[in-house]
């Protein structure tokens, strides 16, 4: 009996101690990732995904929506909707109102001019003899989850990034990475700032040596499949579409005739092959930058766009926009294949996001289906508000600068005169608020107040920083468009954002909760196993990750 006893008493220790072993002590951390890679595309419509489905192949797209986690009611809930913001907001997991990235220019009072987001002229171009690697991150107020895995890391993650646009790819890099690239639009070649980089890499000039803009803008344009497949679009001809300079608006496109017509590389970054020359250099980034080689975990972002600035002269629904994508699933398909076949499948964190997503033309949504909306004419609504300041006020200059989401007024001048700022804010916000498109428009004072911060103001309260944002800010109605004379504006009102995880801790599924772009950081720091960010204001995306 006693025999028996020790026997059983031996057994259960035996066991007890094996499933101790088994289980993972609670402040273990899991197997982190040896690479991130960030897939963002600007202008992306979810519903891309969808129209699309059944022109895709199995293994872009449709592997991430098929085998990771889609978050299918994503909002980027702030008021000025563009790459710059939207970017900073992603990166950092707070809104502009404490990043401080509240468009891609504001005006700055204390110099009394227009500022751009990135520039900063104490730095230089690295790879070329333009001006367009004058910049660096430091008006990003916040730190990005790159900057967090750095520090965390004790600066052995490599963090990288390559973009079309300069502001994406600075705020997806944020202060701390290796590098940072964007296309400039002058020379047509991949370039960085010194604030990243002091010596050029081989590597880069190697591959700018192949002349992506110059060899691909001399072959034209033509569709990826013959033109009558794109049942999932309108006609190529339609007559609502404006096209390049308002009149070139089918296949196949001269993209040569239009790079001299604007005498720069613009044209080029709103075709497939910009996306080529994005996906080739992230793809060269990991060959020559030692990504994925040791226990510290690598993040690379790549920054694809969806036609850039002529987003708007096809629309949403145009040959040309599928086209783009169809070409992009091909590229996103060889990044995935790569990765994988390179680091290993469970090696390999993937998501797949959006900075900005996009509007259906004004005209479109009009003559096809009697929508209530129409374009607001910037220039007309200042003049008319200008000369009502001066009849209420007296003749002065009272408006110091304007963009379609905000009114800047010369405060110096308003003291000068003895009058209440506030006074004049809330004058030119019911003014303004008697414009048939305007939503709302909001003197800045109640947005310092907190008054009514939830519903349809909360964007205007996500946005608006003190000392960088004007005295009145207005969100226009659903479709309307701003316009004005002379200048083309990249504009959206739409904040449905495409996110999906796929790669090591992700538990595939369809998730629709009400998600915001601001739980991006702290669900990848979830599943990257570094420090949940101080500061963010989301939240982890909970029905993502493996516990």
């Amino acid at each position: 009996m006693k025999l028996t006893k020790i026997i059983l008493l031996c057994a259960f220790v035996l066991l007890f101690s094996g499933l101790t072993k088994a289980q993972k002590s609670p402040v273990e951390p899991a197997k982190a990732p040896k690479v991130v890679i960030g897939i963002v595309v600007e202008n992306m419509r979810p519903d891309y995904i969808q129209r699309y489905w059944n022109k895709f192949s199995d293994n872009g797209f449709k592997k991430l929506y098929t085998d990771g986690a889609v978050c299918t009611n994503v909002r980027m809930n702030i008021q000025v909707q563009n790459y710059a913001s939207g970017t900073a907001t992603l990166f950092t997991g707070v809104n502009p109102s404490s990043h401080g990235i509240i468009n891609n220019k504001w005006y700055d009072r204390f110099n009394e001019k227009e500022t751009d987001c990135a520039k900063d002229n104490y730095y230089i171009t690295v790879g070329s003899d333009t001006k367009a690697g004058s910049a660096s991150p430091k008006k990003l107020l916040s730190n990005t989850i790159t900057d967090i895995l750095k520090v965390y890391s004790m600066g052995k993650s490599k963090v990288f990034s390559a973009a079309l646009n300069r502001e994406s790819a600075i705020f997806a890099a944020g202060h701390a990475a290796d590098g940072a690239y964007w296309f400039d639009i002058e020379s047509g070649r991949m370039v960085s700032s010194s604030f990243y980089v002091n010596m050029f890499p081989d590597w880069v000039r190697l591959f700018n040596s192949e002349n992506y803009a110059e060899k691909y803008s001399y072959r034209n344009w033509v569709t990826l499949h013959p033109e009558d497949s794109y049942t999932e679009s309108l006609r190529d001809d339609y007559l609502l579409e404006k096209g390049y300079f308002g009149a070139n608006n089918t296949f196949p496109h001269t993209i040569s005739k239009y790079i001299k017509e604007t005498g720069n590389f613009n044209p080029f970054k709103t075709t497939p092959s910009a996306n080529l020359m994005v996906k080739d250099f992230v793809l060269q980034i990991m060959e020559s930058e030692d990504i994925g080689t040791d226990e510290s975990t690598d993040f690379v972002t790549a920054v694809f766009s969806s036609m850039d600035y002529e987003n708007g002269s096809f629309g949403p629904a145009s040959v040309e926009m599928q086209d783009s994508y169809l070409h992009l699933d091909m590229y996103i398909a060889q990044l995935i294949e790569a990765s994988q076949s390179k680091y290993g499948e469970d090696n390999v964190l993937f998501f797949l996001t959006a900075n900005t997503s996009s509007s259906y033309p004004v005209d479109y949504l009009k003559e096809e289906f009697h929508l209530p909306v129409n374009n607001f004419n910037i220039e007309s609504t200042l003049a008319l508000l200008t000369s009502y300041l001066n009849i209420t006020f007296g003749e002065a200059k009272w408006i110091e600068y304007y963009d379609e989401h905000q009114i800047y007024l010369n405060q110096k001048l308003i003291e000068k005169n003895n009058f209440e700022i506030e006074d004049f804010q809330r004058e030119v916000a019911a003014f303004i608020n008697e414009f048939e498109g305007v939503l709302v428009a909001l003197p800045s004072y109640v947005l310092e107040q907190g008054i009514q911060s939830n519903g349809m103001m909360k964007p205007l309260y996500n946005t608006y920083v003190k000392s960088r944002s004007g005295d009145c800010q207005l969100i226009l109605k659903e479709g309307w468009q701003p316009v004005y004379k002379y200048k083309k504006v990249n504009y959206t009102d739409q904040s449905h954002i495409p996110m999906v995880f796929y790669g090591p801790n992700v538990r595939p599924g369809i998730i629709k909760g009400n998600y915001d772009a601001t739980d991006l950081v702290p669900t990848l720091s979830e599943l990257l196993k570094i420090p949940f960010p101080d500061k963010s204001q989301g939240r982890i995306i909970e029905e993502v990750v493996i516990n």
